[in-house]
């Protein structure tokens, strides 16, 4: 029975996880063709099947400062977002983990509240508040802080903002799950003893809580590295980011074996922070 059980998952996870990564990683060594699907597999028939890889899309990757730079500027905006989410998410989950227990759930929701809308709409708020015509711009000229418009959308400033809106929830989720388990008897004893808000937060609250914060910047970094559309449509268009790239070669330039090779690279860049929110969720 129990073999029964676990079959259904296996199945589950064979067909919808591994099935599709083998056939992205014989993509990313097949060779480019004309024709529609424009690759030719990497298989012989010489006296039985043979399999021959070409290795030129990951050299490629490594040659080109173009793939280089764009992995780069992944790293670094992913590593922002994660970093932001932190420092903005952890004071809200303290704060929601000191509330009463009857405004514990209300706060929760108002942190979901986002996930309740699509995507794409959120996205649009933005631009809508950010173009040279919108919200932002037009208060800070009623108040005649500015005389022209400032050029706020298609910036860092826009990207930072759309990524940290849409990410912030998985930080504080973390944040929260790990501040609420917290035995405040320590901090009243350190309190008792002497010590100041400032050093029982520095000694006893952040080390206690350092293990949900790195799973919360885990959590974060890891999807926001291979993000796509909020830096299409918030970031400056000098913004090339792996999935930018992706979308590129596999769209615009009809180059599949490049661009199955940058899904793998990119998965390869990551397995070691997913290995290391996995080993840390065990702990936990």
């Amino acid at each position: 029975m129990r073999r029964l059980q676990l079959l259904v998952p296996a199945l589950w996870l064979a067909g919808f996880v591994a099935l599709p990564l083998l056939v992205v990683l014989l993509l990313s060594i097949a060779q480019p063709g004309p024709g529609v699907p424009p690759f030719l597999l990497p298989f012989a028939w010489d006296g039985g099947l043979v399999l021959r890889p070409n290795w030129e899309p990951f050299g490629l990757l490594v040659a080109d400062d173009y793939y280089v730079s764009a992995f780069l500027q992944s790293l670094w905006v992913a590593g922002g977002t994660a970093g932001l989410c932190l420092l903005l998410g952890f004071p809200m989950a303290l704060g929601i983990a000191r509330a009463k227990p009857h405004w514990r759930a209300p706060l929760l929701m108002a942190v979901l509240l986002p996930f309740w809308t699509g995507f794409l709409p959120r996205v649009g708020a933005w631009i809508g508040l950010l173009r040279d015509e919108g919200w932002v711009n037009g208060v800070l000229r009623g108040l005649g802080w500015i005389d022209a418009p400032l050029p706020l959308l298609y910036s860092d400033l826009a990207l930072f903002l759309g990524m940290v809106h849409a990410y912030l929830p998985f930080a504080v989720l973390p944040l929260y799950a790990s501040l609420s388990r917290l035995d405040l008897t320590l901090e009243e004893a350190a309190s008792d003893l002497g010590a100041t808000p400032a050093t029982v937060f520095r000694t006893i609250t952040l080390p206690l809580a350092a293990p949900g914060a790195l799973a919360a910047f885990l959590l974060v970094f890891i999807p926001a590295a291979g993000e796509y559309v909020i830096p299409e449509l918030l970031g400056p268009p000098e913004a090339l980011l792996v999935g930018r790239a992706l979308w590129q070669e596999f769209f615009q330039n009809r180059d599949w074996p490049v661009a199955a090779a940058l899904a793998v690279a990119l998965l390869a860049m990551l397995i070691l922070p997913i290995r290391l929110f996995q080993r840390l969720e065990a702990r936990r």
